[in-house]
């Protein structure tokens, strides 16, 4: 099986080829045969999309995903993963690298781009505190 994983925070979503459609026809493009979707925060390890897609993964499968920060949005829940998905023998293809393998090189990516895709979260995060701070 080819997988693609698509995600939004919000359906509302739209931007920077983030929506659900963009991701979906990015998946399509690149040879996924089945996709699964969620709108719901990436923070959250489980999700009910991504929860059914890990489950039905096997042996010599690929998961493809247009950007790390699709499928994690922390360095912890990242790691696992991926190395999860490696243990079970599944290919993981992040579209705006490459694929993801588990050599040196291949888990130092993963690692300084799950650290971005985390450090990008708390920046949000920190910027939507100080506007809610601000009188209006």
């Amino acid at each position: 099986m080819i997988a693609g994983y698509a995600r939004v925070s919000t359906h509302g979503q739209a931007r920077d080829g983030n929506s659900l459609e963009g991701q979906e026809a990015a998946l399509r493009s690149a040879g996924a045969t089945e996709i699964f979707s969620d709108a719901f925060t990436g923070t959250k390890a489980s999700r009910s999309e991504l929860d059914r897609l890990l489950s039905l993964l096997q042996e010599g499968d690929t998961l493809i995903v247009t950007k790390f920060d699709r499928v994690a949005r922390s360095l912890v829940t990242g790691i696992e993963l991926i190395d999860s998905l490696s243990r079970k023998g599944v290919t993981v293809n992040v579209l705006n690298m490459r694929v993801i393998d588990d050599s040196p090189v291949g888990r130092l990516l993963r690692n300084v781009m799950l650290s971005f895709a985390e450090y990008e979260r708390e920046m949000i995060l920190e910027r939507t505190q100080e506007g809610k701070r601000i009188p209006g």
